[in-house]
């Protein structure tokens, strides 16, 4: 009898524990809600985005899904996770509605703040070439990153070497001059691309260089006037730009000046000539360009304007 007693007084014990398990179990269900309820985002993700969405909509959204933002395999992107609403919040107050200020745009009539719309980028991209942008010239100029980037273009302009100057161009429209001019770097061409040079994102150089000075920067491409030389030219070690002008120039060698005039900036009395090559030096002070048709080029000789390696090449003639 005591034995029976003890297996029903476990029964009931067991039994209420299970009952308070249930309850425990149903509370916590009531108290924590489905996923996608309750923190406004979407159950099913980019679908419902597409509802409205359609490949009708006026502002082409398909071409994500042919971008890395896109691939749903690697974790670090938006679509392994929250999807479209990864980059545009909660979706769950703007689905089916009119309110297009409750979720995030990029537009450049968006009522969200520049600071606003870029952190979403800044979220996944702060490392490598991004790690500059705080404090940048961009930066502190306010612009968004959707300024220069397409987020839902199968191929960012911006990025491909043909189509990114096209970009740059609609704030620098000196440089988109200065490259149509006779003597320029090939970038009008697609044959070189503006970040080969600029940082857009940041640079502790001047000009949003991407080495830390315009030699550097310039030697990634002309590696033989790097040196050193036997005989050095002192300007070329001080400052490339200090005789080219790097985006173009009408004058051959992308050349501020032409050589006489270039040349006598610095050798304006020592050596030869001592007269300057201006109109003022020509018999009866001719005017116009005839001093140059009596002038010629100072390289017709100094041959080695770089610099030279030569034993006899002092003069930078050889």
């Amino acid at each position: 009898m005591n034995i029976e007693k003890s297996l029903l007084a476990a029964l009931l014990v067991a039994s209420g524990l299970a009952f308070s398990v249930a309850a425990s179990a149903q509370a916590a269900a009531a108290e924590s809600p489905a996923a996608g309820q309750g923190i406004h985002y979407s159950e099913q993700g980019a679908d419902t985005c597409l509802t409205c969405h359609t490949e009708e909509w006026p502002y082409p959204i398909f071409p994500i899904f042919k971008t890395k933002h896109a691939n749903r395999a690697d974790p670090r992107t938006p679509f392994a996770g929250l999807q479209c609403e990864a980059c545009h919040g909660p979706g769950a107050n703007h689905a089916g509605t009119a309110n297009k200020e409750a979720i995030n745009s990029f537009k450049e009539t968006s009522v969200f703040t520049v600071r606003q719309r870029n952190q979403a980028c800044l979220n996944c991209h702060q490392g490598h070439s991004r790690i500059g942008w705080i404090g940048s010239t961009h930066e502190s100029s306010n612009l968004a990153c959707t300024s220069c980037h397409k987020l839902h273009a199968e191929r960012d302009p911006v990025l491909a070497k043909a189509t990114q100057a096209e970009v740059c161009y609609r704030c620098h429209k000196k440089q988109r001059a200065d490259f149509n001019k006779p003597s320029a770097h090939p970038v009008r061409f697609g044959l070189l691309a503006c970040s080969e040079c600029h940082s857009a994102h940041g640079s502790n150089s001047a000009a949003l260089l991407s080495k830390p000075t315009v030699n550097q920067t310039c030697y990634s491409c002309h590696a033989e006037k790097r040196g050193p030389f036997l005989w050095e030219h002192a300007p070329v070690a001080e400052d490339c730009t200090l005789c080219h002008s790097p985006h173009g120039s009408a004058r051959t060698a992308l050349l501020k000046k032409t050589p006489p005039l270039l040349c006598q900036q610095c050798h304006s009395v020592a050596g030869h000539p001592s007269a300057a090559y201006t109109s003022g030096a020509l018999p009866g002070g001719g005017g116009g360009g005839a001093a140059f048709v009596l002038a010629g080029g100072c390289i017709n000789c100094h041959s080695q304007v770089h610099g030279s390696n030569h034993p006899s090449g002092v003069k930078l003639m050889r």
